[in-house]
């Protein structure tokens, strides 16, 4: 199990990346939040089976449809994966 904490950069909030990524972590069995941050950028916390936490940065490294990805940075493995929670979040 590891948890990376991942900020996208580029065209990411007012296109449902939020939503996209919840339902993305979901399908891929994974715990964690996804929130908007105040300058524009999605961060997203992500816990779970190595190679499905692998596949969720690869993901959110293109994003939904009508986003414009630009960056991504990945930091981690962090903790225990105890600040994910119990399931995918979308966080105000």
């Amino acid at each position: 199990m590891v948890t990376r904490r991942v900020v996208v950069r580029g065209r990411v909030q007012g296109v449902g990346f939020r939503w996209a990524t919840r339902r993305e972590a979901q399908t891929r069995g994974l715990r964690g939040w996804v929130r908007n941050a105040d300058d524009g950028s999605v961060e997203a916390l992500v816990h779970g089976d190595d190679e499905a936490v692998e596949a969720m940065v690869a993901w959110l490294s293109r994003g939904p449809d009508g986003a414009s990805v630009e960056g991504l940075e990945v930091s981690g493995p962090l903790g225990d994966g105890s600040e994910g929670g119990d399931g995918f979040e979308i966080r105000h």
